[in-house]
């Protein structure tokens, strides 16, 4: 039953029900191949969780956004769902900066090639488009967006914050609050204890987002971060490959720490000096790391021909 429960929210996915869509026993029994009994059943399984509900003489009606479809499916109906997906998004990352994916590509083509079901694919789908680098197309398929995706780029997206992030601490009344101050120097301590070794791509990534753009945040000026967060989001890609090697990061949380300890005794300039040491320092690093980064490598526009070869190891989960 829960199997089927599952299979439903996946059709509701797949078809992109609106929430208040009529979902009739009859048709899900029939895309399903499958009686209609045990479709009513699993029908019911789905009104306790809240995600349909059951008007007399009329039937069940879907009672959930497609977000919150996709969530539950996540969290409830699939045993390794978290790891397939996971794994499905940074070898989709991987494809894209080895120029291996087009400009250009359907749900169709990203299912046959990762193994995914289509609640899978709309919960990675939802997570890209929400990190900014890939857009639904009016209609039909799915964009990618200007992202960062060769080593030359990334370090050009450091210089453009060498030139942003110091200046932002000598703005007029810079202030940043001691809470958040006590909170960020905390996660430096928790990475340095441990949490390097431990912590994971995406854990690593927002711990350095987090630092930087609440320091620029005190800035109060809205260009700044505006910038800063823009600059964040494009690099999301390669950030997550610099991340194979993990040795800088202890210097990376005390050079946090110190320019945490330098704004605390609001000595700004000293703070801003700081900051811009710590960029150039992050900048010799990636030169150092640029052959994890990956070739120079420019996706290639989609041909109308061309099709996307499936990869050979499924991703599917359990």
């Amino acid at each position: 039953m829960k199997m089927l429960a599952r299979q439903i929210l996946e059709t509701v996915l797949d078809q992109g029900l609106a929430e208040g869509a009529h979902l009739t026993a009859a048709a899900l029994a029939g895309r399903l191949k499958v009686s209609r009994t045990p479709v009513s059943q699993a029908l019911i399984r789905l009104q306790e969780k809240g995600v349909v509900v059951r008007e007399p003489n009329r039937g069940f009606f879907l009672a959930a956004s497609l977000d919150r479809v996709a969530t539950l499916l996540a969290t409830e109906f699939g045993v390794s769902q978290t790891d397939c997906l996971s794994a499905a998004y940074f070898q989709l990352a991987e494809d894209r900066l080895n120029g291996a994916l087009p400009d250009e590509v359907t749900e169709a083509e990203l299912r046959s090639r990762y193994s995914l079901s289509g609640g899978q694919l709309h919960t990675l789908l939802h997570r890209i488009s929400d990190e900014g680098w890939m857009q639904k197309r009016p209609g039909y398929g799915w964009d990618f967006s200007a992202i960062l995706t060769t080593p030359g780029s990334l370090l050009k997206s450091y210089r453009l914050r060498l030139a942003l992030e110091p200046a932002a601490l000598l703005e007029p009344g810079y202030h940043l609050d001691p809470q958040v101050i006590a909170r960020l120097r905390a996660t430096e301590r928790r990475l340095l204890n441990g949490g390097i070794e431990t912590a994971t791509p995406e854990e690593l990534h927002d711990r350095g987002v987090l630092f930087h753009e609440a320091l620029v945040q005190a800035s109060g000026n809205a260009f700044f971060i505006d910038a800063v967060r823009r600059v964040h989001r494009l690099r999301r890609l390669l950030s997550y490959r610099s991340m194979k090697d993990r040795v800088r990061y202890a210097a990376h949380c005390q050079q946090h720490l110190d320019i945490l300890d330098l704004i605390e005794a609001e000595r700004l300039s000293d703070a801003s000096a700081a900051m811009s040491e710590h960029l150039n320092a992050t900048i010799r690093n990636m030169e150092k790391i640029r052959v994890l980064l990956g070739p120079e490598v420019t996706p290639q526009p989609r041909q109308a021909e061309r099709s996307i070869p499936r990869r050979s190891a499924p991703l599917r989960g359990t």
